[in-house]
């Protein structure tokens, strides 16, 4: 039985009072950060998988899969893959970035962002996000290209490093849109490829555009704690037919189509998504929009629960955007934050599975000496931020 309308009390501490939102919203049942729902066809096509017995790169799943994407989010084609960071590094790849180039990325985002770019030998170069939709900052971000790039040749150098600085790297966070279209026109004002990482935004629009096909290409991520799952997976979208092409040929070991022949004409990576994963993605795929409902009624639940609490906001979708709310989060007043660690603390204590952002990527070992912009928004944001039970159908 959920608990409703439990009465907030002046007297409580600022974590138990979030700790009796938190429960009016689902009462005393415990709940992890984000679980998958199983509630149609998986059992079915995965048991059709199965007596196939197609179950690896090879099976009419990929390809319904496939299509399957590319009418939800309008692309013109997807490549599905063994996860988010493949399909980052195959379509950061495919954009031409090359060992000492430069990528320009937020450093509020998940590691997989930034070790994609590595793959590549290239260098991820840290700038700002902004408050209203914890993504890239465009104001910030023209500022910052304006003072530390010259243009040679038409192409983009950081005039401190030397390098070329050859990818503009925006990505959705919790699902909620960048400003894309804004970030485009800079990414061409100064001859930047845009690549969009739209890992956890299946289903948010921007301007309605689906998130993902506002550059050369946009990547998605199937891991079991997204929106949808297919157990381990991710995407490539485009509209260009040569990079979708090439994509699949590289992700499949650069192997030339033939009967029994064993020709490979380059180096490819053993990328392709499994028919078996597949299986499980078409049937989540199914029922994305039912999910997608249920997510928005969760905020809602939440934006009420919250009302009375003034020391911090819900994180809510940006102007002119349909956020698919993969990760409902709220925001602490810069005032509070220093109770950040103590909320954490008493929500999962209460059996409620918070916590915070990602650990900035430039302060991690791997990549305190990359290049960067000013970051304070994204320090404080650090500092603010804390995730709550996100999962489908928990009201």
């Amino acid at each position: 039985m959920k608990n409703r309308d439990l009465p907030l009390s002046d007297d409580q501490s600022l974590p138990d009072r979030i700790v009796t939102a938190i429960r009016g919203v689902l009462g005393d049942e415990q709940y992890i950060l984000h679980k998958p729902i199983f509630g149609g066809n998986e059992q079915k096509y995965l048991q059709d998988c199965i007596e196939s017995t197609y179950v690896s790169s090879v099976g009419r799943y990929v390809d319904q899969f496939e299509n399957g994407l590319c009418n939800f989010t309008g692309a013109k084609y997807a490549v599905a893959v063994v996860n988010g960071t493949s399909a980052l590094h195959i379509a950061l790849l495919l954009a031409g970035t090359k060992t000492d180039d430069e990528v320009i990325v937020p450093s509020l985002t998940f590691i997989a962002t930034a070790n994609a770019i590595k793959y590549c030998g290239a260098i991820p170069h840290f700038v700002d996000s902004e408050e209203e939709t914890l993504g890239i900052d465009p104001l910030a971000l023209r500022d910052w290209l304006a003072y530390i790039t010259e243009m040679r040749n038409g192409f983009c150098f950081n005039k401190q490093s030397g390098r070329r600085i050859k990818v503009l790297l925006p990505m959705n966070t919790f699902g909620h849109p960048n400003k894309l279209d804004v970030l485009k026109n800079i990414a061409d004002e100064f001859g930047l490829i845009m690549i969009e990482d739209a890992a956890e935004s299946l289903g948010s629009y921007y301007n309605g555009q689906h998130t993902g096909t506002f550059g050369l290409a946009g990547t998605l991520s199937f891991n079991g704690n997204k929106t949808i799952t297919t157990g381990g997976g991710g995407a490539i979208l485009t509209d260009d037919f040569e990079i979708a092409k090439r994509a699949k040929h590289i992700t499949t070991t650069a192997k030339k189509p033939h009967s029994w022949e064993y020709d490979h004409d380059e180096v490819g990576f053993n990328y392709r998504l499994p028919n078996l994963n597949a299986a499980l993605g078409c049937a989540q795929l199914e029922q994305l929009p039912d999910i997608l409902v249920s997510k928005r009624r969760l905020t809602e639940k939440y934006k009420g629960a919250f009302s009375s609490i003034n020391e911090l906001e819900l994180i809510l979708e940006p102007a002119n955007c349909s956020s698919n709310y993969w990760l409902q989060a709220i925001k602490l007043d810069r005032a509070f934050m220093s109770e950040r660690d103590a909320i954490l603390q008493g929500t999962n204590d209460a059996g409620f599975m918070t916590r915070p952002v990602w650990n900035l990527i430039h302060t991690l070992k791997p990549y305190k000496g990359c290049p960067k912009a000013d970051l304070s928004v994204a320090e404080s944001l650090a500092k603010q931020l804390i995730n709550l039970p996100s999962s489908a159908g928990i009201v």
